[in-house]
């Protein structure tokens, strides 16, 4: 799967008030690796910084004057983003910029050329709820280092996304067996040769004791505590119990 983690920085936060987009970043991702190619730019927004949104990411007017306009990189961009999910922090803010962007060129919105949009902030929000969910906020809570994060800047905060989001959707993953693993050569052989001459050793079973269970039930209590309420085991076990139920 190929997802794209996107920002943008701009003049103010209303685009239907004629504010623009001034920087745009865009990290790439594959299966879950962060492949190392991205899209930033700088833009000119031929308008003025407002004061509130110069505080947030220092992005003055004048640093801005020989950089290119929106209409300079949109296929670059639309072309980097095609086919892709892309994976937005307050994802309606972001594509409601780069949609108003995309309509004065009489191009197609954002949704029509990527594969589908993902935000985190919603996801956030369902994970932790009545809790604080912007960026600082659940770098802190996953423990990924921003120190360095004194200013909003796309690029910087698109990579940073990039980290939440393998974090806060990590939860079960590592649990699920990868059947595309082969066996071990030993197990492969001991497979062949009980199933050629009936020789397999028998298989012991091991039952877990009362402790045991007690520790399995509490680890699997708090992966439903943290993944919002959805444990593949739990739900596992209570599905025979469900249909006994109904058969009942």
């Amino acid at each position: 799967m190929r997802q794209i983690f996107l920002d943008t920085e701009t003049t103010g936060l209303e685009p239907h008030l004629g504010h623009r987009i001034i920087e745009i970043a865009c990290v790439e991702m594959k299966n879950r690796c962060l492949t190392g190619r991205h899209l930033h730019h700088y833009l000119n927004p031929d308008r003025e910084i407002s004061v509130g949104a110069l505080e947030i990411h220092g992005i003055s007017n004048e640093f801005l004057e020989d950089k290119p306009r929106f209409a300079q990189i949109a296929g670059e961009f639309m072309e980097f983003i095609a086919g892709a999910e892309l994976i937005i922090h307050n994802a309606p803010f972001d594509i409601g910029f780069l949609d108003m962007e995309l309509a004065r060129l009489d191009l197609p919105a954002t949704q029509k050329v990527c594969a589908s949009v993902r935000d985190t902030l919603k996801m956030a929000r369902e994970l932790h709820p009545g809790k604080r969910n912007n960026l600082d906020a659940l770098c802190e809570r996953y423990q990924i280092s921003n120190a360095h994060r004194t200013l909003h800047g796309a690029l910087l905060d698109a990579e940073l996304l990039a980290d939440v989001y393998l974090a806060m959707t990590r939860g079960q993953e590592s649990l699920v067996m990868d059947m595309t693993t082969p066996l071990s050569k030993a197990m492969a052989e001991a497979r062949q040769t009980g199933g050629a001459a009936g020789a397999r050793p028998p298989l012991i079973v091991r039952r877990a004791d009362a402790e045991e269970r007690k520790a399995h039930a509490a680890v699997l209590a708090h992966i439903r505590e943290e993944s919002g309420g959805v444990c593949l085991f739990l739900d596992a076990e209570a599905a025979p119990e469900a249909e006994h139920a109904d058969q009942a």
